[in-house]
């Protein structure tokens, strides 16, 4: 372990003073680069020149003395009473220039108060020369050096603080303004949301006046009133019809996707009797399922069969999932089961023997605009907004939907809801 060695520099004007420090530091056998100086004037001199640079040094007696170089010194030994200067006034003028080193004061007998003084205007320790030994003289350097360098570590702690908080708060101040651009984005996202949702109800709306018009004449010419059509009239007639139903269809949805995103769409609960909803919704599709050849069956095994709930959108729900279920099933049957979970909660499954679902696209199904087929030479046209209708009137009732499927090997669509909603 090297040993350990220090800079200091002594300013006394009194030579025997400075004899009796040098002594005292050998007999302590503590090795130092010694520099002296005899007033306040030249003590500045060699502190201004040092340059934070060590140097080589020659040893004499235990201790070393510089050679014309500047030295980065680590404690100054400072004679209270100078011929230029006093020590307070000293003290003062290295902090004006910005030189931070720690002072032990030398002090003459009865000076103690004077010393105290020093202490408070920086000095680290004060020694009366009298009483001068090699221990407590070696003792005091390595304790002011010690403690300066602690002081030195904790303002540099403090100053990285100062600046990582610096940096933080700018940080923060980003972070604000680009919170406060975020938030001026959203509200230009959803004044443009509301536009198009208001947009796609104005157009739904408008457009279901005319093809309501189309499909009644089709209508009455397919009743062959009061000239009968010949064959190819009569196709002709029927796809428009056909497609004009489709149409509406699609317009209807349109227009209830556009009511549920502007929160327009009001559930009005009542009293009614399941059995009879699903029966009849049944029926009304049943010819889709016949022109197939599909088989439709019903499963209802309610033991108290009235809800209070909103029967037209259960309704919505049941001829949405049955006419996707009809939709992609080419042969053999689509199945409609009714029960109850508990006292409060009932589930409705439509069942199917279809083309199925793949797991990746089970989430997609239920997004709006999405179908598991998004190409344009798709087999099943729509708008995609079937199943992202019915989540959200699951939703509105307080239920939940979920999907059991394989790819080709049908799909089970499950709706569980309370048996009387919750107002």
């Amino acid at each position: 372990m090297s040993e350990e060695q220090f800079s200091i520099l002594l300013v006394d004007d009194d030579e025997v003073d400075r004899m009796t420090v040098k002594r005292a530091l050998k007999k302590a056998g503590l090795t130092a680069n010694l520099m002296e100086a005899k007033n306040g004037e030249d003590a500045i001199a060699k502190l201004k020149v040092r340059d934070n640079n060590l140097v080589a040094v020659s040893k004499t007696n235990g201790f070393s003395s510089a050679i014309n170089q500047p030295i980065n010194f680590d404690l100054i030994l400072l004679d209270y009473l100078l011929p230029d200067i006093d020590g307070l006034h000293l003290i003062a003028k290295l902090k004006a220039l910005n030189l931070d080193f720690p002072i032990i004061v030398l002090t003459g007998q009865g000076d103690e108060e004077i010393a105290v003084e020093m202490m408070k205007a920086g000095a680290a320790d004060y020694l009366v020369k009298s009483k001068i030994e090699p221990d407590n003289l070696a003792k005091a350097i390595r304790n002011a050096i010690r403690l300066h360098k602690a002081e030195q570590e904790v303002e540099l702690a403090n100053q990285r603080l100062r600046a990582s908080n610096e940096l933080l708060l700018l940080k923060n101040q980003e972070l604000e303004r680009q919170q406060q651009q975020i938030k001026l984005q959203n509200i230009q996202l959803q004044e443009a949301y509301n536009l198009k949702s208001e947009f796609l109800a104005t157009m739904s709306h408008e457009l279901r006046t005319p093809m309501n018009a189309i499909l009644g004449f089709s209508q009455l010419l397919l009743r062959q009133y009061p000239e009968p059509l010949s064959e190819q009239q009569q196709n002709l007639v029927q796809r428009i019809f056909n497609n004009g139903k489709n149409l509406l269809d699609m317009i209807n949805e349109m227009l209830d996707f556009s009511k549920i995103e502007a929160g327009k769409l009001e559930l009005k609960p009542q009293k009614f009797e399941l059995n009879y909803l699903i029966k009849l919704t049944v029926e009304e599709l049943r010819s889709l399922a016949i022109q197939k050849q599909l088989e439709l069956i019903t499963d209802i095994n309610l033991t108290d069969p009235y809800l209070i709930q909103d029967s037209n959108l259960i309704k919505r729900i049941l001829i949405n999932l049955l006419s996707n279920a009809i939709k992609f099933t080419e042969s053999g049957k689509v199945t409609v089961k009714a029960g109850e979970i508990d006292g409060d909660k009932i589930a409705i499954s439509v069942s199917d023997t279809g083309i199925g679902i793949a797991p990746e696209d089970r989430d997609k199904i239920f997004q709006a605009f999405r179908q598991a087929d998004q190409t344009f030479t798709r087999q099943h046209p729509g708008t995609g907004l079937g199943l992202a209708i019915t989540q959200s009137l699951v939703k509105m009732m307080g239920g939940e939907i979920s999907l059991d499927s394989n790819l080709g090997q049908g799909a089970t669509f499950t709706v569980e809801i309370p048996r009387k909603y919750d107002v």
